[in-house]
């Protein structure tokens, strides 16, 4: 499950203009690719880019976006970039517009992976190359693929949440986990889950941990996602001792609950992105641990790769995309681009800042100013 990381990247209370795999933006939505962001740079050619919405994750308008920019214009293209809002209409015709206008490669970030095979055939039945970025679209046929290691993302939340465990409740045997998954239509969300069982289901067989219950969240919703692990609480008598999260919009939903029970602070929470909700929650005590996913690296190997496609050098794409990921509905393994992530708990959290991927301003409120003193954040 993500951004989901991540043009202003400033997120400040009840305004999130920054960063999940889940906030608020500044994007205006609108519906043709003229809306914004459009045909940037002078005479390179044209490139389009599609994001899939802003609800779950602020990481699409606040990162990915400018980011995506730079790094396309900086390989001298011309970047229209687009957001479809969370609506598969909006993105087949963002697209339709796109392939109209002559585009010589199509990007895209899809709200699942059936409108990402639609659009891929249409785009290559035009002779335009397709990137999946950040999500594979299962049973799709573009021939790149550039995302982060996403089964790795889930081990490290795995192992998040040990450490977490460990910390907090540790003498308690077995702990008692819910886990609040990504949306079931999202492979990414799939292979968080695959990376987290291969690290916390021998737990669970050896009754260190006892799985409460694993709940996807249909399309990333947070307000979902904080229901359905309110629901799931109460029905275990208000008890748990961590709760895997799936990204930090995620996370910040279950914190919520927490609060409302006077648990936050005493059970570890997972999440994903580093946003700076998520790394302020961290700072906090409210959160464990985030997965730091720098989006700048994905955006520049994204904007390379593009490049080689447009001047239609498939043996420097071939070149770039060095891995492989196997599309499980298609049967096919697709060329891929896929970078590592870091796990980061509070000791860690300078590590973002000193990445240049959130400002120490943006996360160091006032309640936070002696421990971004302490830990040497500024």
């Amino acid at each position: 499950m993500r951004s989901k990381s991540l043009a202003l990247i400033a997120v400040s209370t009840g305004l999130a203009v920054a960063m999940t795999a889940c906030g608020a933006n500044t994007s205006t939505g609108g519906g043709t690719t003229s809306d914004t962001n459009t045909n940037s740079g002078s005479g390179g050619a044209k490139v389009g880019v599609i994001l899939p919405e802003t609800a779950s994750s602020a990481r699409w308008e606040g990162f990915d976006k400018p980011l995506l920019k730079k790094a396309l214009e900086a390989e001298g293209l011309q970047a229209d970039i687009q957001n479809a809002q969370g609506d598969v209409q909006k993105f087949s015709t963002l697209a339709d517009g796109m392939i109209n206008a002559g585009v010589k490669v199509l990007i895209i970030a899809t709200p699942n992976s059936e409108i990402g095979a639609t659009v891929a055939k249409k785009a290559e039945a035009q002779g335009i190359p397709v990137i999946d970025y950040d999500r594979l679209n299962l049973g799709g046929s573009s021939k790149y693929y550039v995302s982060f290691d996403n089964e790795k993302v889930g081990e490290l939340q795995g192992e998040g949440l040990l450490q977490g465990v460990a910390a907090l409740a540790a003498g308690k045997k077995p702990a008692e986990i819910i886990e609040i998954e990504g949306a079931p239509t999202d492979n990414n969300a799939t292979l968080f889950y695959n990376g987290q069982q291969k690290v916390l289901k021998p737990k669970y067989e050896s009754g260190d941990l006892k799985l409460v219950q694993s709940q996807p969240i249909d399309n990333w919703d947070n307000q979902k996602g904080g229901t359905t692990f309110e629901q799931i609480l109460t029905g275990n008598g208000q008890k748990v001792d961590g709760v895997v999260a799936a990204n930090d919009g995620l996370a910040g939903a279950v914190i919520t609950v927490l609060k409302k029970y006077g648990l936050n602070g005493k059970v570890p929470v997972t999440g994903q992105d580093a946003t700076p909700e998520g790394l302020q929650a961290i700072l906090r005590g409210d959160q464990f641990m985030t997965v730091f996913k720098p989006i700048n690296d994905q955006a520049e190997a994204t904007a390379k790769l593009a490049a080689a496609l447009a001047k239609g050098d498939t043996a420097a794409a071939d070149a770039q995309a060095t891995g492989v990921t196997k599309d499980t509905k298609g049967n096919r393994d697709v060329k891929s681009v896929l970078l590592p992530a870091q796990l980061i708990t509070k000791d860690k959290v300078k590590t973002v800042v000193d990445a240049g991927f959130v400002k120490a301003t943006e996360i160091c409120a006032a309640d936070l100013a002696a421990v971004c003193t302490e830990l040497g954040i500024k």
